[in-house]
């Protein structure tokens, strides 16, 4: 029996998303999409989290922003945990995209990301569990870039591999993205130090 090779969302990585980032303007949809993105990867978080967020979940704090998330897939009996959003030291802070998102948003206790209609309305239900995936392809289109290959996944992949290409420990990044283990990352960064000491580089 042959093997088939498990396909896994490509990571979303730190140029890409600002590529993305700097393509999309200040309409409602941009601001809601700027926000998702940024917040998304910044927290590392899983396609469900995000669309799952609540106004009430968010917290400010003088270091930035606290959320809150109330469950998660490997947290099943709703213990809950606190992601930290630091501010930002680029023009792509996500403490600030959310603000500006927030603005546009009805003052009340709802979903923290809703669709935005064609009058650039936001409504008061919160996103479809794919709209992630929908939104990230469309703006790596607007960007000139290759969608095939991402999903909502690509968020928390881009954050992890691209942590894990700049140096950070390991433990921070799971303190980041609520990996239970060093295993559970492994195939991040099997694929980033691929290439490092390759027998071939000095061959060829």
């Amino acid at each position: 029996m042959k093997g088939t090779v498990q396909r896994q969302a490509k990571p979303l990585l730190r140029a890409a998303l600002f590529l993305i980032l700097d393509e999309i303007d200040n309409s409602t949809s941009g601001l809601r999409d700027r926000a998702l993105l940024l917040i998304g990867w910044a927290g590392g978080f899983r396609s469900s989290e995000l669309t799952g967020l609540l106004v009430s979940d968010i917290e400010e704090v003088r270091e930035g922003l606290l959320i809150h998330l109330r469950r998660s897939k490997t947290d099943q009996t709703g213990k809950g945990r606190k992601v930290g959003i630091p501010l930002g030291r680029t023009r792509n802070c996500p403490v600030s995209a959310l603000a500006a998102w927030r603005d546009r948003v009805p003052n009340d206790d709802g979903c923290l990301f809703r669709p935005v209609d064609r009058h650039g309305k936001a409504g008061a239900c919160g996103l479809r569990g794919d709209a992630v995936s929908m939104i990230l392809r469309k703006r790596l289109n607007a960007a000139g870039l290759n969608p095939e290959g991402y999903s909502g996944h690509s968020l928390r992949a881009g954050l992890a591999t691209s942590a894990i290409k700049a140096g950070v420990p390991t433990h921070k990044i799971r303190a980041q993205t609520g990996h239970a283990s060093d295993a559970m990352l492994s195939r991040y960064i099997r694929d980033e130090k691929i290439f490092e000491g390759n027998a071939v580089s000095s061959l060829l």
